[in-house]
């Protein structure tokens, strides 16, 4: 996937620019010419990248880069800042407000080029480190920290787009059993393959997590009860079909599952990152104490 730059001037002239200098890299380019714009522009996508004017007539490049790194979803976005002139007060302020290179206007075609070719550059090595710390290491699957972080992010935008979202939680049965009858390297062949169940089930848009020892999470994005209940149940069946061998000797794995939803959640006030969880854990309970290997929903509340 082309990374993405966001420039952020008021100058028509400067983004024309901008495109001719940048066409030869692997980029897609988007514009603002004001603050209100660039707000928009991030509220859509999460840029690689901003160049950042310093001078515009509604907004001062320094203030905004600063009002950038204070916010959470746009921290980490790297800065550079486009500037006619510039004196060291001037850069040192910059650095200090979060960016991260200048850009001296006019552009030098091969600076330009080369220090947007090396921030993003840096941006890819710093995303694929952090997407490694939040993976489950023994299943592949994204790990309780992603999870927390997902999950927190779904709530937020199912409560102010009114759109749907479910959470699958899912318990190996008698885990304990496999790992003191069989070993725990066949435990984690167990564990593995339930991943491998979650992975080739879920959307790309869906969230499969390794929530912690045998527990596993799918947060469903955009996805009512009904659509929720089809995809446990057939993780279900697929689990309870697996071939897995020890020694020679078939042996069978299962699973319980519990679904929460916050179309089952009576009070919009109420919804939470928790309230899911706790639900679904709820459900999940449910379907153990009632003979396991099954799904359950919780009750609305």
């Amino acid at each position: 996937m082309p990374q993405t730059i966001l420039a952020i001037d008021d100058s028509p002239d400067i983004h024309q620019l901008l495109r001719v200098r940048l066409k030869h890299l692997d980029i897609k380019l988007e514009s603002a010419t004001n603050a209100n714009e660039a707000y928009e522009r991030l509220e859509e996508s999460s840029p690689d990248l901003i160049l950042l004017d310093v001078c515009m007539p509604d907004a001062n490049g320094f203030d905004l880069c600063r009002q950038f790194k204070l916010k959470p979803e746009t921290a980490n976005i790297p800065v550079i800042f486009l500037t006619g002139a510039a004196d060291v007060d001037q850069k040192v302020l910059g650095f200090e407000v979060g960016a991260v290179d200048y850009i001296a206007k006019p552009f030098d075609p091969a600076e330009l080029n080369a220090r947007v070719r090396a921030a993003l550059r840096t941006k890819r090595y710093l995303d694929m480190l952090a997407q490694r710390a939040m993976i489950d290491g023994l299943t592949g699957l994204w790990n309780r920290a992603n999870f927390d972080q997902r999950l927190m992010e779904e709530v937020a935008g199912a409560a102010r787009y009114e759109r749907p979202l479910s959470l699958v939680m899912l318990d190996v049965d008698r885990f304990k059993s496999i790992n003191d009858n069989y070993g725990h390297p066949f435990g984690d062949e167990v564990l593995q393959a339930v991943g491998d169940v979650l992975a080739k089930n879920a959307r790309t848009t869906d969230v499969a997590c390794r929530y912690g020892g045998e527990e596993f999470a799918v947060i469903l994005r955009e996805t009512d009860l009904v659509g929720a209940n089809v995809f446990a149940e057939r993780v279900r069946t697929q689990l309870e079909m697996l071939m897995i061998r020890h020694k020679g000797k078939q042996v069978m794995v299962t699973a319980s599952l519990g679904i929460s939803s916050n179309e089952l959640c009576m009070n919009p006030m109420d919804l939470s990152r928790q309230w899911l969880v706790e639900s679904a854990d709820q459900a999940l309970y449910k379907a153990k104490e009632t003979g396991r290997n099954r799904v359950c929903v919780c009750d609305r509340h």
